[in-house]
């Protein structure tokens, strides 16, 4: 898998200040959370909402409409990852999934089972949660 060849941090690093350039709304009122598809190189496709969940709505929608798989590179989140978020991201056929906070010891099951990489906040900074057969 393309996206994962990148260690944990530098990838991490790279997704969410990408993320965090494009967050307009933000900017504007500073209190939404966002959800982006990083391609590995940049971030083509991004949305906000003052809810979590609803950041992750959007940005499904805005790859189905794009025609962009979602297994092609990585969702970005400036959430806490939850067991609901973890799942979300696999339906929508995410491969690997990246927050700047640390996950729920159910996120990082529920991950695993479904194969997804996780990577977030951890005690010696970003770090990969999950085992996957892309690694």
């Amino acid at each position: 898998d393309r996206i994962l060849q990148a260690l944990p941090a530098p990838l991490a690093d790279g997704a969410l200040a990408a993320l965090r350039a494009g967050q307009s709304l933000q900017d504007a009122v500073r209190s939404v959370h966002a959800a982006g598809f990083w391609d590995g190189a940049q971030m083509r496709a991004l949305r906000e909402d003052v809810g979590r969940h609803n950041a992750l709505d959007k940005l499904a929608g805005a790859l189905a409409g794009q025609g962009i798989d979602a297994a092609a590179g990585a969702l970005v989140l400036t959430s806490r990852l939850s067991v609901d978020l973890v799942q979300k991201a696999a339906m929508i056929g995410a491969r690997v999934l990246i927050a700047p906070s640390a996950p729920t010891a159910l996120a990082v099951a529920e991950a695993q089972a479904a194969g997804l990489a996780l990577i977030a906040r951890g005690p010696d900074g970003p770090t990969l949660y999950t085992e996957t057969e892309a690694e």
